[in-house]
């Protein structure tokens, strides 16, 4: 999405790149459950199509909560707002994740902020690069 913005600065292209990434992002994770739930050999043919299918929805609904901002907003605002809602989410994630696994919550957290910011970073600088190069 930072990428897309940075590269583009097109509302239509961030609401497109934002609805292939949850479908594509939503199929092929829901996959990946599919065949490591099959491959278990413990699991009824229901229980692995229910795990399929709520990671298909659990990851498409998740993803689309990012069209919401760009709806609303400028786009300029939309990007802020979803990198917010976005860091928001992973550290309300990561706070679960750790106290699930009795570790110090603000390990976890800056970890996967930190990470998730080197993205955010380099995705913008990857969408100039696109930019001036593809242009």
């Amino acid at each position: 999405m930072v990428g897309l913005y940075s590269g583009t600065h097109s509302r239509l292209v961030v609401l497109g790149g934002i609805i292939t990434i949850a479908i594509a992002d939503a199929f092929s994770d829901a996959l990946g459950i599919h065949i490591s739930e099959e491959s278990e050999n413990k699991h009824t043919t229901k229980e692995i199509w229910e795990s399929t299918i709520s990671t298909f929805l659990f990851k498409f609904v998740f993803a689309m909560t990012f069209v919401v901002p760009v709806l609303l907003f400028s786009l300029e605002t939309a990007i802020v707002v979803s990198v917010a809602w976005g860091l928001f989410l992973l550290g309300i994630f990561s706070f679960h994740m750790a106290k699930e696994q009795k570790t110090k919550p603000w390990k976890v957290i800056s970890e996967h902020i930190f990470i998730a910011l080197v993205v955010i970073a380099v995705t913008y600088y990857v969408g100039i690069w696109v930019e001036s190069t593809f242009r």
